[in-house]
């Protein structure tokens, strides 16, 4: 057997490039086919997924009318640039899909960050609806460079928590919101933060209007449908389908039945009993070049990080999460893609940023969408709105709006039983969602999703630099397969779990480390190991009687009693099973531990290595000279920089003469890389007894 693991040649960087020049031809076809992932399924499209396609189709048109005219209102913005950005959304995306289930139109959560975007920038040089135009065009831009260089990677840079903190906060803050127009009480800005909009509202709740009584019927209706199909479909099975249809298409009957009140009321009457939304303009009135000028871009720059990041984020979590619900698997990177062409060619059609949906793209899921064609049928029942129902939404009431909104944003709050189990799992994961909670509520979604990743990101660096490292012991599980020699495993020495751990043969140590061995842990690393060698083991280094001759940091006195009772260090053994990657500031921190513990023990103490992941790190090791650890090899590495100076004396306080120490540093013909701890345990003990 080769002394190395690992004994097949790495590729050379020529090795590399011959294969990229010879496959370049091949890689940029795939390319260019994989940004339109249609053409993978659209040959094979048939009735069955077409009668699907339909049914689903027009279920989330019929749910995303309402839904973009509500979310409108929240960004700020009339009613008719909420069906716009919904129209291009489901039309646009079947190209570029790598998910059947998502719906891509106007959110809440977006709405709400544009919202106070456009309150931030001002109305005074540029309308409401130039500003929102430009955030889709630009933020669509962004994402599509992102997209082409497959950079969705950058996703998976924010943790669950933040994104379940963000989706939480901003649900409260939404609903927050709503309740001045549910109650039909004017004056209250809710472009601010969350706790000074509910600090006003309550003040006002003497100026509560007949819309109350609008708005908290529909949200009652909305509830009872809710939670009454769920019940019903229970107890009669067979009508489990027409349920399900009921429950979902509750949005749209819940304002159907408050136009038609409204109509009843208001007809005959020149001012209306209550808000109501009044002229909302046909067609596609607003197509046009996006506004775009310099100075227009500047002021919208602050704001295009969060909206770009909210963009991509929210759409892709979603496309995740179905698509691990129906078994497939989604292109962060060609999603990217979608978003940023929907957005950039929404722009020109008046639309403001949309993303994927949580409620639609959940109903779509339910309705049994079969591909992502499903979002022409919604796309042409919202053309069908915006051309004939027109006069009809005259007399939607805006607290039913209101009610539509607040039902739709409290399925975003994360459950208790959620916000318990990251508690119990990781207390800093439900540290980070408390605190885009409480930013969130306190400032701005912005400043919350900004805290909140920043301070994941920081544990995350924190437990990357800062990594566990476990002297490990042995446990004996019983016998091996010849039924007399034991059969081990490695735990840390000193759990309270394990009681029965016994130490490893005297003068050894092994440590397992649980991170990657890179320049963010590698000083930490280097630090922890030489202190538990010198915890655990002898120094070898005797200084006369005279203090001037001893080091400034030695203590000397009761330490000399203690050190004589402790075993020499004989060998340093690591297991790598967690290491993935190493680099250069990783191995010298190797290098800085083998120099430290052979001056320390006044030889040359041998280092194995166990469980090595793959031959880049291998080869590290060989590069730093760990495969040949020879007193001639050693030497020239270490020796003449450490100082070891062998005498022919006898060291009476440690009690062992120079030829003893030759003796037990001559390890020439050992291996050093083994595929097993107890391989590398056995080899560092052998021939020390």
């Amino acid at each position: 057997m080769s002394d190395l693991p690992y004994t097949a040649p790495r590729p050379t960087i020529k090795n590399k490039l011959d294969d990229v020049r010879t496959d370049f031809p091949r890689y940029i076809t795939e390319y260019f086919l994989s940004l339109f992932p249609i053409v993978t399924w659209i040959r094979r499209y048939n009735l069955t997924w077409l009668l699907g396609d339909i049914i689903a189709g027009l279920t989330v048109g019929a749910v995303v009318i309402p839904q973009g005219m509500a979310y409108a209102k929240v960004a700020g913005l009339p009613p008719e640039y909420g069906l716009y950005s919904s129209f291009v959304g489901v039309s646009i995306y079947l190209f570029f899909a790598t998910s059947k289930d998502i719906t891509i139109g106007p959110t809440a959560v977006m709405s709400l960050v544009l919202g106070q975007a456009i309150a931030s920038i001002g109305t005074a040089n540029y309308s409401a609806s130039e500003i929102a135009s430009a955030f889709a065009l630009i933020s669509g831009v962004f994402a599509l460079a992102l997209g082409l260089a497959r950079l969705g990677i950058i996703v998976k840079l924010i943790s669950a928590p933040v994104i379940a903190g963000f989706c939480t906060g901003s649900a409260i803050t939404i609903s927050i919101g709503q309740i001045a127009p549910l109650f039909g009480i004017t004056g209250i800005d809710n472009k601010k933060q969350a706790f000074l909009v509910l600090g006003r509202t309550l003040g006002a709740l003497k100026r509560t209007k007949i819309d109350v009584v609008i708005g908290v019927l529909t949200l009652l209706y909305l509830y009872a449908l809710k939670f009454g199909t769920a019940h019903l479909s229970k107890k009669f099975p067979r009508r489990k389908r027409f349920l399900f249809f009921v429950n979902i298409l509750r949005n749209f009957t819940a304002v159907f039945i408050a136009t038609i009140i409204s109509w009843l009321i208001n007809k005959n009457k020149k001012t209306p009993a209550f808000a109501i939304l009044k002229t909302v303009p046909s067609g596609f009135n607003h197509m046009g070049v996006p506004t775009m000028t310099s100075e227009l871009f500047s002021e919208i720059a602050d704001h295009l990080p969060i909206v770009t990041l909210i963009l991509l984020l929210e759409h892709v979590a979603i496309a995740k999460s179905f698509g691990r619900i129906n078994d497939y698997k989604i292109n962060p990177s060609q999603e990217f893609i979608a978003i940023g062409v929907t957005n950039v060619l929404g722009s020109f059609f008046g639309a403001y940023p949309a993303t994927g949906s949580f409620s639609r793209t959940a109903i779509k899921s339910a309705s049994g969408v079969r591909t992502p064609l499903a979002g022409i049928f919604s796309g042409i029942l919202v053309v069908l709105a915006l051309y004939a129902l027109t006069p009809a939404f005259y007399y939607i009431p805006s607290a039913g709006l209101s009610a539509v909104i607040v039902h739709a944003v409290l399925d975003l709050i994360s459950s208790p039983t959620y916000v318990k189990h990251i508690y119990t799992i990781q207390f800093w994961d439900f540290f980070v969602f408390v605190c885009s909670v409480v930013f969130t509520f306190f400032f701005t979604i912005e400043i919350g999703i900004y805290v909140s990743s920043g301070l994941s990101l920081l544990i995350l660096m924190l437990r990357v630099a800062r990594p566990r490292i476990d002297e490990l012991g042995r446990l004996v599980l019983g016998k091996s397969a010849d039924g007399v020699s034991p059969r081990y495993v490695y735990v840390p020495l000193d759990h309270p779990s394990f009681t029965t751990t016994t130490p490893p043969p005297e003068g050894v140590l092994i440590v397992r480390l649980d991170e990657s061995l890179v320049y963010t842990n590698a000083n930490n690393i280097d630090d922890e190991i030489v202190e538990l060698a010198k915890k655990r083991t002898r120094k070898f280094q005797k200084y006369a009687e005279k203090a001037g001759d001893r080091p400034w940091n030695d203590a000397g006195g009761k330490d000399d009693a203690e050190n004589v009772k402790k075993p020499r260090l004989k060998a340093l053994v690591f297991d790598f099973s967690a290491v993935s990657v190493i680099d250069s500031t990783g191995v010298q921190s190797l290098i800085d531990i083998r120099k430290e513990l052979n001056k320390y023990s006044a030889h040359n103490v041998e280092y194995h290595f166990a469980n090595i992941l793959d031959e880049q790190i291998q080869s590290a090791l060989v590069t730093a000279g760990f495969d040949k650890q020879s007193d001639e090899d050693m030497d020239d590495t270490t020796g003449a920089e450490i100082g070891l100076t062998p005498e022919p004396r006898v060291d009476e306080e440690n009690q062992i003469s120079q030829t003893e120490k030759s003796t037990t540093t001559n390890t020439t013909g050992k291996r050093f890389f083994h595929l097993s701890l107890e391989e590398a345990i056995q080899a560092a003990a052998d021939g020390w007894e």
